[in-house]
């Protein structure tokens, strides 16, 4: 199987499966000398884990890391940093319904197309649960883009929106409520909203918005390395995703030329920011800010008619343990790709000063 690694410079491969013993990763490319905060690394896979509130899956992962190598003395070394999670709460019998099953909108089918077989258990490495590796490379990454602020909050769930543009919302208060929404009025309507369509047996999508401060200006390459279109690469590639919009997005395509081009000051800075941070693929020293789409969790607790291996019609029904909406969780996730992403582009950068 290929694409298991994401990165050039600060590279990160991973292994394993949901229903497996573990989980984990290498990140390869990491510099030498830079002081790890542990804890804080623990703390943003705390963001992710499931079993955290009523509104996502009650599956109960400890989800702690160890780390195996590549850091001495609390400090990288610049060789390969390995790390493992293991898994502890997995109930694989829930899935046993689906062994010759293709669930509705799920990979099952695909994956048993090309490679001929597939793992049913939470399915296998198509799992969300792999994610949970990529939130620990990009706890990394932030670490190494310490002065590089970057902060998602849920924007969105169902037809439920933040209208407020972020700049006139407390980013601090995201962690505030479980639905990770900084609006603590419009993030209690989330909630509902989510519990109401859980005890249909259903599932809700919806957006999340990513901010991106104090970054360098010229990160990113022109032609076929645009950062604007490795952080869409990045971001299409977390499960569910299925829109990505930077600065003025689809929006744009509304406006005229003049309505749309940031002006410049005397000093380099431009007096709107539609561009999004980004322009001709470089940072431009401007916030970064873009959007991300999430589908409805493809696992619900109704009846549907599909099909089985053998091309028979059957009708199946989702058990176990699903999160009835993925945003609340995804949240450390946009933000881990974006650190990933960033990291990458920061160290071609700077070897090029």
């Amino acid at each position: 199987m290929a694409g298991n690694s994401f990165g050039n410079l600060f590279k990160l491969t991973t292994f394993g499966e949901s229903h497996g013993e573990a989980i984990g990763g290498i990140i390869d490319g990491c510099p030498a000398g830079i002081t790890l905060d542990l804890e804080a690394i623990q703390a943003e896979l705390n963001r992710r884990k499931p079993g955290q509130s009523k509104i996502v899956t009650q599956r109960k992962e400890a989800d702690e890391v160890q780390f195996l190598s590549g850091i001495f003395e609390g400090k990288t070394t610049g060789t390969p940093i390995g790390f493992q999670i293991k898994n502890t709460n997995q109930k694989s019998k829930d899935y046993n319904h689906n062994a010759d099953v293709f669930r509705p909108s799920h990979a099952d089918f695909t994956y048993f197309k090309k490679y001929g077989i597939r793992d049913h258990r939470g399915g296998g490495r198509t799992s969300a649960r792999e994610t949970a590796n990529w939130v620990v490379a990009g706890a990394v990454a932030k670490q190494l883009l310490k002065d590089i602020s970057i902060q998602a909050y849920t924007s969105s769930v169902g037809d439920l929106f933040l209208e407020k543009p972020y700049q006139d919302l407390d980013l601090s208060q995201v962690e505030s409520n479980i639905v990770r929404c900084p609006d603590a009025v419009i993030a209690k309507a989330m909630i509902e909203k989510i519990e109401a369509i859980k005890k249909q047996g259903d599932t809700i999508g919806g957006t999340i918005t990513c901010v991106i401060k104090n970054v360098p200006i010229g990160l990113g390459e022109p032609v076929f390395d645009k950062l604007h279109a490795a952080l869409g690469q990045a971001m299409l590639g977390i499960n569910a995703v299925k829109g990505f919009e930077y600065g003025s997005g689809f929006c744009g395509a509304k406006m005229t030329g003049s309505e749309h081009n940031d002006l410049f000051n005397a000093d380099g800075t431009t007096k709107t920011n539609l561009s999004g941070g980004i322009q001709g693929g470089i940072s431009n020293g401007m916030d970064i800010y873009f959007r991300v789409a999430f589908k409805p969790v493809a696992t619900i607790l109704q009846k549907q008619e599909t099909i089985d291996s053998l091309g028979n019609k059957v009708e199946m029904q989702g058990k176990g343990r699903h999160d009835p909406c993925v945003v609340p969780r995804a949240v450390p996730i946009v933000e881990a790709m974006a650190a990933l992403v960033l990291a990458d582009f920061y160290l071609l950068h700077k070897s090029r000063q």
